[in-house]
């Protein structure tokens, strides 16, 4: 009888076209009931490492040596046929986008329960009973009903955790968890981070779970390989890797994961300046009534400053109305009342009204550049566009411009010459923030743009915005769900909680001594590198909605 669900020997993976190894000489084994975490930053290796336990080697790579055995059985030698019938029954994969992953015509209960009657596994109708089940075992909202909605009808969370359910539903022997809380705010994160466990645990599942934290991982695996520009730089229980880890690299990952925690008073920072952008009693909201109102409301009476030279954070769960404020702050959002003054001047409600020189002084950073930058332009025709728009610059006197905002950003003059596709996440996050800069501006919005990133991608980001801000005396509005980056940021916060500003104020006072129940709920959500923390979370969580008498959007 064959004690591992998964064994990989001596793996290595090429590139076809450049003979450049992905994943060079690695091993790993996974036994019934345990969790591997793989973890590295971005371009390591570790999905093509969950994508090969699939037996999927994507387009353009190659395995030249080595053995991927599940349950035995080699998948790299099987017939499509045979992966066709393993995948789904035996092994499954959970995404890191589940809104990427469903199909938003179909009902989420018919997907949930797809693979196990296409598989043959059992009958729709004892498939709907296990999917009941499991709904319940994953703590979702309404499980009798919430299987007859469709996707766009759930939150983020919520379709994190149906994702879990219909891989889990045919009962396979191996998980595949490909960085599957990284777009999760904290409180969100929490209860899928519980739910996860709870589940591998009592379906006796072996899983790999891929992600770039090791705070949140320390939490679920019982195991952590660290990985490295394809080698394996070394792997052990997980209490070893945090508490004495051997390799520099994986103390190079542990530096850049080191989480903000309540008893750490951050020194307070002066807050510059006099106010750049004051937004008065807003209101905004998506559809109309008869009445003009919002049909529904994302923003409530919201009352804000950002000075000059600081930088404002704006905190809070998926849902509760931090992008729509930034929307509403750029004019792509009109809002139902109230007013946005920059400097004084009231600015008009629709980015249609303002005149180009408004429109310049404020930029906004997407949080992902995939879909912001155009695939089909250079980087230096991405950022020659802003050049010419806001600054009369022709395409013959951009060049130097270019170079230099690229330099700005810390990329080489090269660059400008490549294509989104070319570049790395970090790298296109860049170029992302250089083209907002091309326009001269005097308050960048920034929404959500290391959520996506690793731990040390994002720190570099989070240095390089401080370098600015000192250098250029830019304003920041920072719209996040990561309270440590906030933490590490920003002079001021403003807590979010369904459209409204339940606290604000300096950081170290907002989250060393927090006054509103919400903000102590997330302040104590945010993971830590300790054994036993996520019990610990979650009770302490439970705690404190019962006194605040709070709902969770999720």
């Amino acid at each position: 009888m064959n004690r591992r669900v998964l064994e990989i020997e001596n793996l290595t993976i090429e590139s076809v076209a450049t003979r450049a190894p992905v994943v060079r000489g690695v091993n790993l084994a996974i036994a019934p009931g345990e969790v591997l975490a793989i973890i590295g930053e971005s371009g390591s290796g570790k999905t093509t490492l969950g994508l090969t336990a699939l037996g999927h080697i994507r387009p353009g790579l190659k395995a030249t040596s080595g053995r991927v055995l599940l349950d035995g059985a080699d998948v790299l030698s099987l017939d499509p046929a045979t992966l066709c019938k393993m995948r789904g029954s035996q092994v499954a994969y959970v995404a890191q986008s589940a809104a990427a992953s469903f199909n938003p015509s179909l009902m989420i209960g018919e997907q949930v329960i797809e693979a196990a009657v296409v598989h043959r596994i059992m009958p729709a109708k004892q498939a709907r009973a296990r999917a009941l089940e499991l709904y319940g075992e994953l703590a979702l909202p309404d499980p009798v009903h919430i299987g007859a909605r469709y996707p766009h009808q759930v939150s983020g969370g919520q379709l994190q955790r149906l994702m879990a359910a219909m891989a889990i539903c045919c009962g396979p022997k191996l998980l595949v968890l490909d960085e599957p809380t990284t777009a999760l705010d904290v409180t969100t994160q929490i209860e899928v981070l519980e739910a996860f466990k709870r589940a591998i645990r009592h379906q006796g599942a072996a899983a790999l779970y891929i992600s770039h934290d090791l705070a949140v991982v320390s939490q679920i695996a019982d195991r952590i390989l660290v990985i490295h520009n394809g080698v394996v730089q070394e792997q052990g229980s997980s209490e070893a890797i945090i508490t004495a880890p051997r390799a520099p690299y994986t103390r190079t990952l542990l530096a850049a994961c080191k989480k903000w925690t309540p008893d750490a008073v951050a020194a307070p920072t002066a807050i510059a300046g006099p106010p750049l952008l004051n937004i008065t009693n807003v209101t905004a909201g998506y559809g109309r009534n008869r009445r003009q109102n919002p049909v529904v409301v994302a923003v409530k009476s919201v009352d804000l400053v950002v000075r000059r030279s600081s930088a404002l954070a704006i905190i809070g769960e998926s849902g509760s109305g931090k992008s729509t404020l930034a929307r509403v702050v750029a004019g792509l959002l009109p809002p139902a009342r109230g007013t946005i003054h920059l400097a004084g001047e009231r600015l008009p409600d629709s980015v249609q009204q303002r005149s180009k020189d408004a429109l310049r002084r404020i930029q906004m950073v997407f949080q992902s550049p995939d879909v912001a930058l155009n695939p089909a332009n250079t980087v230096g025709q991405i950022l020659g566009r802003p050049l010419t728009l806001f600054r009369g610059k022709a395409t013959r006197e951009s060049g130097e411009l270019v170079r230099d905002l690229l330099e700005m950003v810390q990329l080489p003059a090269d660059f400008a010459r490549r294509k989104p596709h070319q570049l790395s996440g970090g790298q296109k996050q860049r170029v992302n923030l250089a083209r907002a800069l091309a326009a001269d501006p005097e308050l960048i919005l920034c929404d959500e743009i290391t959520s996506a990133l690793d731990t040390i991608v994002a720190a570099s980001i989070i240095e390089l915005l401080r370098r600015l801000r000192t250098e250029r005396g830019l304003a920041f509005m920072f719209i996040t769900h990561d309270i440590s980056t906030a933490a590490s940021f920003a002079d001021e916060i403003a807590v979010m909680h369904r459209g409204e500003i339940v606290e604000r104020g300096p950081t170290d006072e907002v989250l060393n001594r927090p006054q509103h129940a919400y903000t102590k709920i997330l302040v104590a959500s945010v993971p830590q590198l300790q054994a036993g923390w996520l019990e610990g979370a979650v009770a302490r969580r439970e705690r404190l909605l019962g006194v605040g008498g709070l709902a969770m959007a999720d």
